[in-house]
Parts: structure tokens; C-alpha cells; sequence
């Protein structure tokens, strides 16, 4: 017997950490799962759960009344609940599945489906506001589903996010956190460009920022990422290059399913996927900025520009 009030929470990223230990934090019954075994007990010490390695999930999800997945694409989502060692097979009849990862919208469609043919909710509840938002709590959350799934689950995803925004039904969530994260990236490749730019004709980087964040040219990327990771040098927000490249994917695909023209998107991608080519594996995605500074010849720091641009 399942018990409804006991959550399974599958995936420990950069962003799975801190949002696991604010459920725990709000007093939820957790269960932790990651494909690093090891990862998953270490964290579940910390947080006083239990654990369940990956030939232990199917067995833990028929204990639970809600999972939760914070996992890198739908490929590993469907992966992880499909097949005959699959979560959707363990779960009890009433059970809910919230993936909050940045998943296919198609994808998350057809798994609400089969799921609706075992008697289990899928609610797509991505998240948005990186890694220091996800530690205090305060991440904006986009969720899609059914009315009675989602109000189910609000208690919990409020214990992760302070902006938790019913967008549509089912897959909803997912189309909405790509297109957020389409206009995130020409967000900060423009802001990039623009201060190299300015550099090269000797204007400071901090102080470009500081002018733009007064005026109309503002946007996240100046307000936050510019300073905090590329001026500083640390290139450390915790979400990946490769990441944000298959959510602009996701984004181009919805684009095309639509028949909607979108240049300025398309060449986003293109720059993208490009710097991504070009940078080490592994790079943070505000190392984009690294990319359009080596293509420009110039740095982008806190003080003036190198030999006065």
C-alpha cells in the first residue's frame, strides 16, 4: 500500500540538491533515487530520508503516494518511468508524477497518456531561477496538467517555489519553460555581444552594465548573469551549455510544429550551438560569453578593457 503523503524524488543535478532538501526542510517524507547510488544515500544522511539505488526505485515507488523527477532530458525521463522495470508500472492506482525537468512537451503528452490509462496523474512542473533560488526556495515554477493533479501537488511544489503558475494542461509547463529559455539565451548572447562591443571601443564592462540596468536595454542577463558569472570570471551558475542548446532545441521544434517563422530564434541556435562546438564539455552556460569574446578578441572584467579596448 502506497502511502500518499510519502514522496519519491528521483534525480540529484545542481538543482536536485537544494530542491529535495527544502522539501525536507517543509517536513516531507522522502525518498531519494539517482543513478550514483552513492550520491543519493551521502544526501539522504543529510536530510535524515531513506534511499533507493537504481534497481531499488520501482520497489520505493510503490510506496509512495507522488514522485517527483528532476532529470537531464525526456529520453532519461521515459526511461526512468517506462518499460517493465519502469516507475509507471509500480505506482498505485491515485499516484502522482511531477516532472520538473525540461522536458519534451510532445513527449510529456503522450506519457500523461499512457499514464492516465494506469490511474496516475502526470503534472510538468519545470523550474526556472538556477541554483541560488533553488537553496532559498524561491524558484518559478510553470506547471501543466489537469486542474485536480496540479491543486494536489501545489503544497508541495510551494515548498520549492514562491511563483508557482498554473500555465495549461498537460505538457504546458514544458512548452513554456523552453520558451523562457529561448528568450534567456538571445537574453545573454545579445548582452554578451553588446559589451564586447563597448569594450572594444573602451568603454568598462561594469560600467556598460550599470548604464543598461537604468535603461531600456535591461534584461536578466544584465541584471544577474553578466556580473555575477562572466565579469567575475567564475562561469559557475550550475546549469549547463549543453542544457540550454536542447532546450532551444525543444523551443525551435515548437516553432516548427506551429509553422511559426522565428530568424531571431534560429540564429540564437545557431550561435549556441556553435559556442557549444567550440568550448570545453562540460561548460556552464554563461561561458557563452567566453565564446563571443574569443570570436571579438576581447575580455569581458570588471575593469577597464585590456590595452583601452
Amino acid at each position: 500500500m502506497s502511502a500518499p503523503d510519502r514522496v519519491l524524488f528521483v534525480g540529484f543535478g545542481a538543482m536536485g540538491a537544494p530542491m529535495a532538501a527544502r522539501l525536507a526542510g517543509a517536513g516531507h517524507d522522502l525518498v531519494l533515487g539517482d543513478a550514483d547510488e552513492e550520491r543519493a544515500r551521502l544526501l539522504a544522511e543529510q536530510l535524515g530520508a531513506d534511499a533507493a539505488g537504481p534497481a531499488d526505485l520501482a520497489a520505493a515507488a510503490a510506496g509512495v503516494g507522488v514522485v517527483v523527477l528532476m532529470l537531464p532530458d525526456s529520453s532519461v525521463v521515459e526511461q526512468v518511468l517506462l518499460g517493465p522495470d519502469g516507475l509507471l508500472v509500480a505506482l498505485a492506482r491515485g499516484s502522482t508524477v511531477v516532472d520538473m525537468s525540461s522536458s519534451r512537451p510532445a513527449s510529456t503528452v503522450a506519457l500523461a497518456e499512457e499514464a492516465a490509462g494506469r490511474g496516475v496523474a502526470v503534472v510538468d512542473a519545470p523550474v526556472s531561477g538556477g541554483v541560488a533560488r533553488a537553496r532559498t526556495g524561491e524558484l518559478s515554477i510553470m506547471v501543466g496538467g489537469s486542474e485536480g493533479a496540479v491543486s494536489a501537488v501545489e503544497p508541495l511544489l510551494g515548498a520549492m517555489g514562491t511563483d508557482v503558475v498554473r500555465v495549461g494542461g498537460s505538457g504546458a509547463g514544458h512548452a513554456m519553460k523552453a520558451l523562457n529559455n529561448l528568450l534567456s539565451a538571445i537574453g545573454l548572447a545579445g548582452a554578451s555581444e553588446v559589451l564586447a562591443i563597448g569594450a572594444k571601443v573602451g568603454l568598462e564592462p561594469q560600467t556598460m552594465l550599470d548604464v543598461l540596468n537604468r535603461s531600456t536595454g535591461r534584461n536578466q542577463a544584465t541584471e544577474v548573469k553578466m556580473a555575477r558569472f562572466v565579469l567575475s570570471r567564475a562561469f559557475d551558475s550550475g546549469f549547463s551549455l549543453d542544457l540550454m542548446v536542447k532546450d532551444l532545441g525543444t523551443a525551435l521544434e515548437l516553432a516548427r510544429s506551429t509553422a511559426t517563422p522565428v530568424p531571431v530564434a534560429a540564429a540564437a541556435l545557431q550561435e549556441w550551438t556553435e559556442a557549444r562546438r567550440t568550448l570545453p564539455p562540460g561548460a556552464d552556460h554563461t561561458e557563452v560569453a567566453a565564446y563571443v569574446e574569443g570570436r571579438a578578441g576581447t575580455r569581458l572584467t570588471a575593469g577597464p578593457p585590456p590595452d583601452g579596448g
